[in-house]
Parts: structure tokens; sequence; C-alpha cells
């Protein structure tokens, strides 16, 4: 009689066990989000410090020094990747530019100290130089204010404007004749050509970027036909009138051969100042100070004209004060970045804070999963021991006997790694070794019945 072939029974899923190569992929996943993260407030961070800011320049004439200048600081905060641009504003001349300036319209404007200042002007730097040249024919010298106030005088300058700078600074506006004394020059006339036409001095005003680069005067002393005279009281004249400046007409600026003037001869000026409002911040201007500064061969004109650009002056009695951005500049006390943006820091600090605290619980409730507790797997060793009342061969023995180290060491992986909580461990472990000692017996049991068998094979067989 052939024995009965046991009944197979379904076995039963087996649990997924959480391996290390799960846990890889949500480490990989963190990492890739945190490299997103990063480079998203590195992206931000710079376009926060290096966005772009307009400036508006109010300046005279399309074609005028002024326009012309603006257009080449244009050009060089571009070439130097500044944060900084442009936009210049051309007025018919250079009072409307101002005035655009007075109305908050413009954020920066040329202006020379004689113009109406605007409140609200503050300096950024010193682009230019007039002088006021007083000539005389050859041989009669000038000696004091007060003989020339006696004098017909014609006065070389762009526009009217300088006409009514020497009435006023000769005392002469209220006087009915000061229009016949003071008097515009004709256009293109020479020195020879004005004594000529009765003028018995002659003040001209130009740059002194102009002066130097005018072979005229040359030409003059060649021919011997004109003096320059000294302002005995220029220094009187600049403190009395703030927007005056004491100026000096050194050996040879005139002509080098021969000398003119043969020794530096005392005069006064006017200066030519870029100005920014008061209101403007203080890193724009020293940005831009700093621009202006390190390029100025870039920024002088073909003509001269902003050829040696000074420092704005930083005292505080200067006659326009100079922008606190650029007197930090200037007076070489730019603060660090920390130093500028630390209260904005410990405030962007405290939000990222917030922010990532924020993101970090998002990104735990949408990728993270929850270790499994020891105590749940307790249930994979249960089944492995419900299936072994119907193991009845060897061979399906060690199968479950297989699982069992399997859902052990998948439990010592995940532990490890993480995934698994050691909360329940103990019971675990009570399972663990129940069903490992049951195996154990059935094995036993399974050994002794096979020997039975095979001795009563040998009695039949007998």
């Amino acid at each position: 009689m052939s024995a009965e072939a046991p009944t197979p029974h379904p076995k039963m899923p087996r649990r997924r066990v959480r391996t290390v190569k799960s846990n890889r992929a949500q480490i990989l996943l963190f990492s890739i989000l945190t490299l997103v993260l990063t480079a998203a407030v590195v992206w931000g961070g710079r376009a926060l410090l290096r966005n772009s800011e307009t400036l508006v320049f109010a300046v005279g004439e399309a074609n005028g020094p002024e326009a012309r200048f603006a257009a080449r600081l244009a050009s060089v905060l571009k070439n130097n990747s500044s944060r900084l641009r442009l936009k210049i504003v051309a007025n018919g001349d250079n009072a409307r530019a101002l005035s655009q300036f007075d109305r908050k319209e413009a954020n920066l404007a040329i202006l020379r100290t004689d113009a109406r200042i605007p409140p609200r002007a503050r300096s950024i730097a010193i682009l230019e130089h007039d002088l006021l040249l007083l000539v005389s024919p050859t041989g009669k010298k000038i000696k004091s204010i007060a003989e020339l106030k006696k004098k017909k005088i014609a006065v070389v300058a762009d526009g009217d404007s300088g006409a009514v700078l020497v009435r006023n600074l000769l005392e002469l506006s209220d006087n009915p004749d000061a229009t016949t004394r003071v008097q515009p020059a004709p256009p293109n006339q020479s020195f020879d050509q004005l004594f000529a036409a009765g003028f018995t001095a002659v003040i001209k005003i130009a740059h002194a970027s102009q002066i130097v680069k005018d072979k005229s005067y040359e030409q003059y002393a060649r021919r011997g036909g004109f003096t320059l005279n000294a302002i005995e009281s220029a220094k009187a004249i600049a403190r009395k009138y703030p927007a005056i400046s004491e100026e000096t007409v050194a050996t040879g600026m005139l002509s080098a051969s021969p000398a003119v003037p043969a020794e530096d001869v005392d005069t006064i000026g006017l200066e030519w100042l870029l100005v920014a409002q008061s209101k403007l911040p203080t890193a724009t201007v020293s940005d831009l100070a700093r621009i202006i500064y390190e390029n100025k061969a870039e920024l002088a004109l073909p003509d001269g004209f902003a050829s040696k650009i000074e420092p704005a002056a930083t005292d505080k009695d200067a006659f326009i004060v100079a922008h606190p951005g650029a007197a930090e500049y200037i007076n070489d006390e730019i603060k660090s970045f920390v130093e500028r943006y630390s209260d904005l820091m410990y405030v962007a600090l405290a939000a990222l804070s917030i922010i990532g605290t924020m993101f970090a619980a998002i990104y735990a409730k949408v990728t993270r999963v929850a270790p499994e507790k020891a105590s749940q797997l307790a249930t994979a060793i249960l089944d492995i021991g419900e299936r072994m009342e119907f193991a009845n061969s060897l061979d399906a023995l060690d199968e479950l006997q297989d699982e069992l180290e399997g859902v052990l060491r998948g439990v010592v992986i995940g532990l490890r790694d993480g995934t698994i909580s050691s909360d329940g461990l103990d019971t675990f472990k009570l399972g663990y070794e129940f069903v490992r000692d049951e195996i154990t017996l059935r094995r036993e049991h399974l050994k002794r019945h096979a020997a039975q068998d095979d001795k009563v094979v040998i009695v039949k067989s007998a």
C-alpha cells in the first residue's frame, strides 16, 4: 500500500520587508531635493544682491558735455557688469535738467556751482574746473578789482550766465550801466579783435581741460598780444561767495613757449559736480563712485571734459555736501558685506530657519516612510509558525527555516537603517524564538517518523 502524498498547503503571502535599497533611494531623493533647494536659495540671493537698478540721469542738450559724459558712464557701467543702469533724459538746457532733478524726477545730474543748487543735491565727484582768465592788452596790467570795475569788459563764455556772474562778482548788478560795462563777447572774436573793438579787459571762462589744449594762447603770446592778470583778492572772493573756488593758473599752462604765465597766477573758478539725490541709497552711490573713480580714463571726453575727475569735498562745511555713499568710498570707509547687511542677515536667517523647518516637516510628511514597529513583524513569524504544521518533509521545513531567517535578517538591517523601530522588539524576539524552537521540534519529529517508516518497510520485506 503506497503512502498518501501530503496535501500541499497554499503558502500565505510573505510580508514585504524594507531593505537598505529603499533607504538608499530615500537618501538619494533627499540629497537631490537639498541640492535643488540650495541652488534656489543661492540663485535667489544672487538675484537679490545683483538685481539691476536703473538711475535716471537728467542732462542738458543731447550733444552737450553732460549728455556725452552720461553716455560714457552708461557704457562703463555696462562693461563692468555693474548692477546699475542709466536712463539718460535730455532737456533743452542744463537749467531744465536741474529743474527735473529738483522735482525728484531724476536721480543724477551735473551742475556748475554758480547754478541754482537743488536742496537735495549731494556731491559724488568733481568732474571739471572752470577758470576765470583776466586778460588785458600787452603792458596794461590790471592791479585790483577796483581798477577792473572801471573798465569795459568782454566776457567770453558759453551763454549769458558768464556775464551775469562777472557783474555779481564786481557788484555791478545794481549799477544802471552794468550791462554796458560788462557785455558778453561776440562769438568767434579773438583777444586782438575785442581790444580793437574798445574793450579794455577780457574775462574768459572756460574748462581747465580745454585751456590746456587750446593752441591759440601760444599764438597770441608769440605775437605779444595779451597780459594774463592775477585776481589779487581771489581768496577773499572765494570766502565771500561759496560757489566760487580759489584756483591757480600754473606756469606755462596757456603757452609752453613762451611760457604763459611765467609764474603761477592766482584766480578764481567754478566747479562742475556730479550730484545725486540725498535719498539715494548709500550702497548704490558707493558702487557708482567706485566705478567712476576706477575708470577715469574711460570717462574722459575727447574735448577734455572730465579728464581729471577729483573726489568730492567730504567736509561738513563744503558748499555741496558729499553724498554719504561717495564719502564712504572716498574716505575708504566702505563697510563689509556682513557689516552692511548684518541686520538684514539676522532677519533672513530667522526667516530661513522658519522656512527650513516648514520644508523639513513637509518633506518628512511627503517622502518619509514611518519606521515599522518590530512587533508588527511578529505577524510574519506567526504566519511561518502556522504553516509549519503542514510541512511534512524536511525540505519544506528547510524552506520555512530560510524564510524565518530572512525575516530576522530584515529586522536587523531595518534596525540599523532606521526603517524599523525597536518598539515591540521583545515581542518579536519571543515570537522568533518560539517559532524557531517549534521548527526544531518539528524537524526531530519528522526525522523520528522517517526512521520508523524505514523499519516498517524492512519488516515487511522480511
